[in-house]
C-alpha cells in the first residue's frame, strides 16, 4: 500500500492511525479538509475484512462530509473515524475511551458523532475523554435523536425539487414512493401524509410497513417500489439503488430521499439526467442531521435547528441553478457548488489548526 500516494490522490490533510493494545483498539481518523472549519463526521464500527477496506471507507466517507458541510453553508470541514471490530461483540468502555483520547489529542481539528455500529452509550465513553463530540445525550446539552431533523430537511429538498420540476411545491398534489421505513424514512412518511400526499412504501420490516399503512400509506413489494407510477422516488435506506438495473424501470420524475450514496456511480447520474429525471443530490438533501448536531458547537437550540433545516430548500435550489448554468447533471453541480465555496473561503484563511471548543451548556461526567 502506497499510503502517501493514496492520501495525495484523495486530497486529505491528515490520516491518523490509532492503536491501543490493551484496549484492543484499531482505528483510523481521516481529516479531509478544514478550510471551512474543524472536520466533523461520525464514528463507525465495522468488521472490515482488511485494513485497506477500512482505510478506503474512512477516506471516502470523510470526503463526502466535506462536501455535505460545504453545500449546507456550514463553517465545518469533513472528517470521519472508523473502528475495526465487530460492534456485536468487540465493544468495551476502554475501547471507546482510548479512541476518545486520540480524538482529544487532535485539539479540536476533528469532532466525532454517532454512525453505523455506534450508539449513544458508546459515545458516552468517548465523551468522558474529549469534548469534541456532538450528538450526545440531551442531559449533556446535546441534541438527541437527529432523525426528525433529517426527515424535515429531506422534505425541504423535496419541495425544492417539486418547485424546479413543476413550478409548484405543494406536496399534497403529488405521489411518493418511499423506500425504507427506518427512523428517518418513517418520520418523512408522516410529514408527507400530514399534507395528504399519496405515499407508497416498502421495507424489510413488516411491522414498520403496518404502521405506515395505518396512517394511510399503500404497501408494495421490495422490488415493486422501482416500478411504482409515482412522481417522486424517495430512497431512505439502501445506497447504490439508482443503477443500470433499476433506472429502466423508473416512471418517476424526481429522485429525492435521505439515503446516502444513492447513485451507483457517475454513469447512473448521467443516465437519469438524460432521461429527464431530476435528481436532488443526497448529501445536500440529508444534511439535516449534520446541521442539527453542528448547532451544539455554539449551544444547542431546537428552534434554531428547525429554522436551519429550511435552508436545505435554497441549497438544493442553488444546485439546480448551477446545473442549468453549466449544463451539467445535478450530481456534478452539487460537487461544483461545494468546491466553489471551499475555494472562495480558502483564499481568506489557512486550514483550521485546532482550538478548544466551549460547548455552552455542555456538562461532562466528572465536571
Amino acid at each position: 500500500m502506497d499510503l502517501f500516494k493514496t492520501i495525495h490522490e484523495s486530497e486529505h490533510e491528515q490520516v491518523v492511525f490509532c492503536h491501543n493494545k490493551d484496549a484492543g483498539l484499531k482505528a483510523i481518523i481521516a481529516i479531509h479538509n478544514t478550510t471551512l472549519g474543524p472536520a466533523l463526521g461520525g464514528l463507525r464500527m465495522w468488521p472490515y475484512e482488511t485494513e485497506q477496506a477500512a482505510l478506503d471507507d474512512v477516506l471516502r466517507l470523510s470526503k463526502g462530509m466535506t462536501y455535505k458541510a460545504s453545500v449546507s453553508g456550514l463553517n465545518l470541514g469533513g472528517g470521519k473515524s472508523v473502528i475495526i471490530g465487530d460492534p456485536a461483540k468487540d465493544k468495551s468502555e476502554e475501547l471507546f475511551r482510548a479512541l476518545g483520547r486520540f480524538i482529544d489529542s487532535l485539539n479540536g481539528r476533528y469532532i466525532t458523532a454517532e454512525d453505523v455500529g455506534i450508539d449513544v452509550n458508546d459515545m458516552e465513553y468517548v465523551f468522558q475523554e474529549t469534548r469534541n463530540v456532538v450528538g450526545v445525550h440531551q442531559v449533556h446539552g446535546g441534541s438527541g435523536d437527529p432523525s426528525p431533523f433529517t426527515a424535515f430537511g429531506t422534505l425541504q429538498g423535496i419541495r425544492a425539487s417539486l418547485h424546479d420540476k413543476f413550478d409548484n411545491d405543494d406536496v399534497g398534489n403529488y405521489s411518493f414512493a418511499v423506500q425504507g421505513l427506518g427512523h428517518v424514512g418513517y418520520e418523512l412518511v408522516k410529514l408527507l401524509r400530514a399534507e395528504n400526499a399519496k405515499v407508497f412504501v416498502t421495507d424489510i420490516n413488516q411491522e414498520a410497513i403496518d404502521e405506515a399503512v395505518e396512517i394511510g400509506c399503500e404497501a408494495v413489494g421490495l422490488e415493486d417500489i422501482y416500478t411504482v407510477d409515482a412522481d417522486v422516488f424517495s430512497p431512505c435506506a439502501l445506497g447504490a439503488i439508482v443503477n443500470e438495473k433499476t433506472i429502466p424501470e423508473f416512471k418517476f420524475k424526481i429522485i429525492c430521499g435521505a439515503a446516502n450514496n444513492q447513485l451507483a456511480d457517475d454513469a447512473a447520474g448521467d443516465d437519469i439526467n438524460q432521461r429527464g429525471i431530476l435528481y436532488a443530490p443526497d448529501y445536500a438533501v440529508n444534511a439535516g442531521g449534520l446541521m442539527n448536531v453542528a448547532i451544539e458547537l455554539e449551544g444547542y437550540n431546537r428552534e434554531r435547528a428547525s429554522r436551519m433545516m429550511r435552508t436545505i430548500y435554497y441549497n438544493v435550489g442553488r444546485i439546480f441553478q448551477i446545473a442549468k448554468r453549466d449544463n451539467i447533471p445535478t450530481h456534478q453541480a452539487a460537487d461544483r457548488m461545494a468546491q466553489e465555496r471551499i475555494v472562495a473561503v480558502g483564499k481568506l484563511k489557512l486550514p483550521f489548526m485546532g482550538q478548544p471548543h466551549r460547548f455552552p451548556g455542555r456538562v461532562r461526567n466528572g465536571g
